[in-house]
């Protein structure tokens, strides 16, 4: 027989009040969320946005997502088998660092198992992130800009001039945006979003589920 739910017992010392009250809220809406539910999924995340996040939220709207402050997340499933929230629950805790959330859902498994199995979506790459491939424009690229856009291109790093009234790249036919593998500079990525094109992949894996006891990783 598994376990009742632990008394929520809270300990937050080092806090300000006003602190210690969002703090206990938070660890109390995670266990509300656990209680309501029939599930528990922690999921991690590449290259987050929250415009493309958005499309898990109301796909899940009957369900509850808890994202960032992982430690308290840790605390209100608990860390050992002597303080966790209900049995098992501290294998889940373990695994709240880095870039992970959890879902609270009462919707089948294989159901979620398959809707984030096909959720990906291409975005542009931000800053410090790694080319996934190299990148190179063409005369005919620049040349669909205005002129006006001299300036801003020069300042992103591009050769560039206007030759014939058009933009054009200065004494050769291509350049190179970014090589594969290289870490990418502001100026880089922002050079990337002009001439659309998207080297970062939005994507969401279920790492593990809890339910009633029962602790399963995927």
């Amino acid at each position: 027989m598994p376990k009742s739910k632990r008394e929520r017992k809270i300990h937050l010392t080092q806090t300000n009040k006003k602190d210690r009250d969002h703090k206990t809220k938070i660890i109390n809406d995670v266990r509300d969320a656990i209680d309501a539910h029939t599930n528990v999924f922690l999921f991690s995340y590449d290259n987050m946005r929250s415009s493309k996040f958005k499309d898990v939220r109301i796909a899940f709207r009957d369900s509850k997502i808890f994202m960032g402050k992982n430690k308290l997340l840790q605390l209100a499933m608990g860390k050992s088998a002597s303080d966790e929230y209900a049995d098992n629950l501290r294998s889940i805790s373990k695994l709240c660092s880095g870039s992970v959330g959890l879902l609270m859902t009462s919707r089948p498994e294989d159901e979620v198992l398959e809707y984030f199995k096909s959720f990906t979506s291409d975005d542009f790459a931000r800053a410090g992130s790694v080319a996934s491939r190299t990148v190179k424009v063409k005369q005919e690229d620049v040349a669909n800009h205005p002129v006006s856009m001299i300036e801003q291109f020069r300042k992103l790093g591009l050769p560039v001039e206007v030759k014939n009234g058009k933009v054009a790249i200065m004494g050769k036919d291509e350049h190179q945006l970014c090589k594969k593998g290289q870490e990418l500079s502001t100026e880089q990525c922002k050079a990337l979003v002009h001439f659309g094109h998207k080297l970062a992949t939005f994507k969401v894996e279920i790492k593990c589920r809890w339910k009633e006891g029962d602790y399963v990783e995927f």
